[in-house]
């Protein structure tokens, strides 16, 4: 399951949402760890390309000092000048007077618009009036030609002088308008200044908070990297270890008589699944035991798939699907038996629900435990009573062995070795969580979802 969230670089929803913080960290920290890897190797076959798109990228080069470092200077704290408050507050009286200048020159260009637009109409009225009385009398002389023109001119005067006082009035109106509007976009810049001061601080508090989170995700990935190294290690020394991935690949664990210790273990499941067999349906055809037989005693484990009767899909699709895999992958490997008897484990409670677990768990004390068959992947989840609530860890079982998805890359031979590792060693640091009592089935009947019939 992990090899193939790998190869596509994707996880369902669903199933990331059954993974805990730590295991989220982990799997992400695998996931970086293949881009990389995936990177160099690309770099390593075609470096030509990137090479070429370096070069023709275009760049800057940064001005350096006597020292041969960066030059940079910060105004208001270089010899001379002033003080940064002091030429910020001159800057927003700088900007308030100029926004104030450019509007009251708008202003001014419209009021002389409309001054000139007043008095030359009034001009052609007066003209049109003395035209007027000229059409009517014909018979004027020059006296009245004269005086025609000196009352033309003693109009001409009066509504020049009148424009000339419309013009003042106008302009000491501009100016007025001109320094209200300069008082009231310096207010404004104040606080706006006030508003960005108030901002940067609510900004710098989300930066410390968003930086304190992250140094506290890099612990826990780190935490979780150092259990995982530990842990293997650990398994190791114990000789429970199947296969690991990463730094322990293909390392055999105690030479081949490891191997045929476990593969002494899972020839004794022949018989039980025999005798669970219900009366009257067909035996399972010799060639095919023998098939299960070599296949788990060999000292390299061959794959479930090579049985031509089940082609097992990417994941579950049905309940049916399920009971099929568990019937002619898992129980020939033992899953759900203790290591060393044919006796079903008391942990092990078959098909339930993740509410149906969470119910069983719920009056039981911490460090409780059960295992399920998962509906999501191939393989199980184990269900664990914290002294403040549950947590539930996914078991991939889709390979040749039993690991933890996302946190413990350890690989177990068998179900019962998974279990009986992590009662002694904790399964994350940050949780400590250590298996200690084993959840039972309540009431007489016993009820595995159909995975024994």
């Amino acid at each position: 399951m992990m090899q193939q969230i790998l190869q596509d670089m994707y996880i369902e929803p669903d199933l990331l949402r059954e993974l805990n913080e730590e295991q989220k960290q982990i799997l992400f920290y695998k996931i970086r760890e293949e881009q990389v890897r995936r990177w160099n190797e690309r770099e390593s076959r075609d470096p030509g390309p990137a090479v070429r798109k370096k070069c023709g990228r275009r760049g800057i080069r940064w001005l350096l000092g006597s020292d041969g470092e960066l030059w940079v200077w910060v105004m208001g704290e270089a010899p001379g000048d002033k003080p940064y408050e002091e030429i910020a507050e001159e800057l927003m009286e700088e900007r308030a007077r100029k926004q104030a200048q450019r509007e009251a020159q708008e202003l001014r260009r419209v009021k002389e618009a409309e001054i000139e637009k007043k008095f030359r109409d009034a001009m052609a009225k007066e003209k049109a009036r003395f035209v007027a009385e000229k059409w009517r009398e014909e018979t004027d002389d020059r006296k009245a030609a004269k005086h025609e023109e000196e009352v033309e001119d003693r109009i001409r005067e009066e509504l020049k002088k009148c424009e000339e006082e419309e013009r003042q009035r106008g302009e000491e109106e501009i100016r007025q308008t001109e320094e209200r509007r300069a008082k009231e976009l310096y207010i404004s810049l104040k606080q706006e200044e006030k508003r960005s001061d108030r901002d940067d601080k609510e900004w710098q508090e989300q930066l410390r908070r968003s930086k304190a989170a992250d140094e506290e995700m890099k612990c826990k990935a780190r935490r979780a990297r150092d259990e995982y190294k530990r842990q293997s290690l650990r398994a190791i020394e114990k000789g429970l270890v199947a296969g690991l991935s990463g730094l322990f690949q293909k390392t055999h664990l105690n030479g081949s008589g490891q191997n045929r210790r476990h593969g002494g273990v899972i020839e004794q499941s022949a018989a039980p699944a025999e005798a669970n067999q219900p009366a009257g349906s067909a035996p399972t055809p010799v060639h095919c035991r023998r098939r299960q037989n070599r296949r788990f005693s060999s000292p390299v484990t061959q794959s479930i798939t090579e049985c031509p009767v089940w082609i097992r899909p990417p994941r579950p699709t049905s309940r049916d699907s399920i009971l099929r895999w568990f019937k002619e992958e898992q129980r020939p490997r033992r899953a759900g038996f203790e290591r060393s008897s044919n006796t079903i484990a008391p942990w092990f409670h078959g098909i339930i629900s993740r509410q149906e677990s969470e119910s069983l768990l719920m009056n039981a004390s911490e460090g409780c435990f059960l295992v399920r068959v998962s509906e999501r992947i191939w393989g199980y989840t184990l269900s664990y009573r914290t002294a403040s609530g549950f947590k539930h860890f996914l078991i991939d079982a889709s390979g040749d062995y039993y690991s933890f998805l996302g946190v413990d890359q350890n690989r177990h031979a068998t179900l019962a070795d998974l279990i009986d590792f992590h009662k002694e060693e904790v399964i994350t640091t940050s949780g400590g969580e250590l298996l200690q009592d084993s959840c039972r089935q309540k009431g007489s009947s016993l009820d595995y979802g159909g995975l024994f019939q």
